[in-house]
């Protein structure tokens, strides 16, 4: 088979994007609709801070037409403050304020950081309580999942994800091993599509620029070499692809990049 990839960005409601993104004087309110009618697909980033309101969620699918796709973060309090455990009243309430996107929900995803021994002493423990978390909610909503512990990107984990069919998120991350790299290691396909996402380095650009109107980094060979990664990897799988401002300044820009790198693949 040969997949389709998906690319979209982290987010919409940037007002650094007016402009060179959004027409001038776009109001806030419209960010969504127009963002609509050039990508098919975001990265839900406001959800990881706060659990999204039903009448939130009926305004993105107002906004948006019934082929869209949403990935939403899953909500901090789930996945850092309890850290699966204790949260199922959580996890009902998300699930039901989420109704209203049906279809156009392509994806939750359990973002975790880095686990210090002081949260899990090895991955050992840290696996059997996402077995048990995705063991309770993997069929009923579609998961991907991220980890940050480099020593943890074991066959194991891979292993436990492809048990529950839950998409392993990769990540293009200043400390992580680049999407091409851990293609080569592992078998990565766990679930029915996969989930890339390009995040850069946030501290890093952050000392360049704070304002997110254009790009500021020069990231064509990397994108040459993930536009590669993508093509192999949609072999055999549909992909969703998200990229965030911090990646090389600005987002939509980063997009027509390596929508461009991948027509040259």
């Amino acid at each position: 088979m040969s997949g389709t990839i998906r690319i979209g960005t982290s987010g919409w409601s940037y007002d650094d994007w007016v402009g060179p993104f959004y027409p001038p004087g776009t109001a806030k309110g419209e960010y969504l609709s127009h963002y609509a009618t050039r990508f098919d697909t975001v990265e839900v980033d406001s959800t990881f801070y706060r659990p999204p309101s039903p009448a939130m969620i009926s305004g993105w699918a107002q906004r948006t037409p019934a082929e869209f796709a949403f990935a939403l973060k899953t909500p901090r309090v789930i996945t850092h403050d309890q850290m699966l455990q204790d949260c199922d009243a959580e996890m009902e309430s998300l699930l039901e304020s989420l109704q209203p996107l049906g279809k156009r929900l392509k994806v939750l995803l359990l973002q975790f950081g880095y686990f210090n021994r002081a949260a899990f002493a090895s991955s050992t423990p840290f696996f059997q309580r996402l077995d048990t978390f995705l063991g309770r909610y993997a069929a009923r909503v579609p998961l991907a999942c991220e980890i940050r512990n480099n020593n943890w990107l074991t066959p194991e984990y891979f292993d436990l994800l492809r048990g529950h069919r839950v998409t392993a998120a990769l990540v293009e991350h200043a400390w992580l091993p680049p999407i091409d790299r851990l293609c080569a290691e592992h078998d990565v396909h766990t679930g029915p599509f996969a989930y890339v996402r390009l995040i850069g380095d946030r501290a890093g650009i952050e000392r360049t620029t704070q304002k997110w109107d254009q790009t500021v980094v020069d990231r064509s060979a990397d994108l040459r070499r993930v536009a590669r990664a993508l093509r192999q990897i949609a072999q055999s799988a549909d992909v969703l692809v998200f990229i965030n401002n911090h990646y090389a300044g600005h987002g939509p820009a980063t997009c027509r990049d390596l929508r461009t790198a991948l027509d040259k693949a």
